[in-house]
């Protein structure tokens, strides 16, 4: 059966054998889909082989069989968004977390919605980003919209994947006491944290996560560990290779001659990419 004008985001695409790609790509109503677009190769199919690119919206015709599809058509819905520096390597974070996390041939139509708004996001300048959320002022933290962004991304996707917490609530169902620090339970939720761990966050800051509140800049930090704790523990043994990258461009930022330099970024940026040429491990 031919499947026809369905909508996708190519989430990663990698060569296969001479003249073909393997991509990944997001529908709303199949969700996670592996398809090979086959004579890609060539200066004259340099078009089709730009449409298979991460980020961009086509619409296609496929011919599924088993776990592999093949596409008979596709082309470019609008022009994939140019990323740059650390919305660069956001993105990157992004697409190996869905490949890692979503199972194939799932309609996944909430998670189809939120990746098409968290694609304008990373798109979108730090200010605009910085003047469209509630919350207090914290100018001069250019990178903090984006931290912000990724978490109630994760947020979302956890949800939308039933994996979710009741983040507004302790796990015994009681409330959230904003001073009092909590542990998130990856199964259960936040529960009371007297000892003051310092993988501890504050109710105040899983309050502003529930709320849609932009918190201050240590809390988002609280809810950046707290989160990736979640992550992992549903990501089973093997983490991120983007959780690696971001590591080092945190050791390389933290010289602050080398954060000024723009080479710094570029250099994650092309490791990044290197590392998605490789191939990003797959969920089965």
């Amino acid at each position: 059966m031919r499947i026809s004008g369905e909508r996708a985001y190519v989430l990663h695409a990698r060569p296969w054998r001479e003249t073909s790609l393997l991509v990944e790509l997001l529908t709303a109503a199949h969700g996670r889909v592996g398809a090979v677009a086959r004579g890609v190769t060539g200066a004259k199919q340099q078009a089709r082989r730009a449409a298979l690119q991460p980020w961009q919206h086509i619409e296609f015709d496929a011919l599924p069989k088993g776990e592999l599809w093949t596409l008979a058509r596709w082309e470019a819905v609008d022009a994939a968004p140019r990323h740059l520096g650390a919305a660069a390597l956001a993105g990157f974070y992004v697409h190996e977390l869905l490949l890692r996390l979503l199972p194939r041939q799932d309609a996944a139509p909430e998670v189809f919605a939120r990746y098409a708004t968290l694609r304008g996001e990373l798109a979108t300048p730090a200010s605009a980003l910085k003047a469209a959320h509630t919350g207090p002022a914290l100018s001069g933290v250019a990178a903090l919209p984006l931290a912000w962004t990724l978490r109630r991304f994760e947020r979302d996707l956890l949800d939308a994947l039933g994996l979710g917490l009741p983040w507004g609530e302790a796990a015994d169902g009681g409330a959230l006491d904003p001073a009092a620090r909590y542990r998130l339970d990856p199964e259960h939720g936040a529960w009371r944290d007297r000892s003051h761990a310092p993988d501890s966050l504050r109710g105040s800051a899983l309050l502003a996560l529930a709320n849609d509140r932009l918190p201050p800049p240590e809390e988002l930090a609280e809810l950046r560990h707290g989160l990736r704790a979640v992550l992992a523990h549903h990501l089973g043994a093997r983490p991120l290779k983007a959780w690696g990258l971001l590591a080092e461009v945190a050791r390389v930022s933290a010289v602050p001659a080398a954060a000024a330099r723009p080479e710094a970024w570029a250099s994650a940026e092309r490791s990044a990419r290197r590392t998605g040429e490789d191939g990003i491990e797959l969920a089965e």
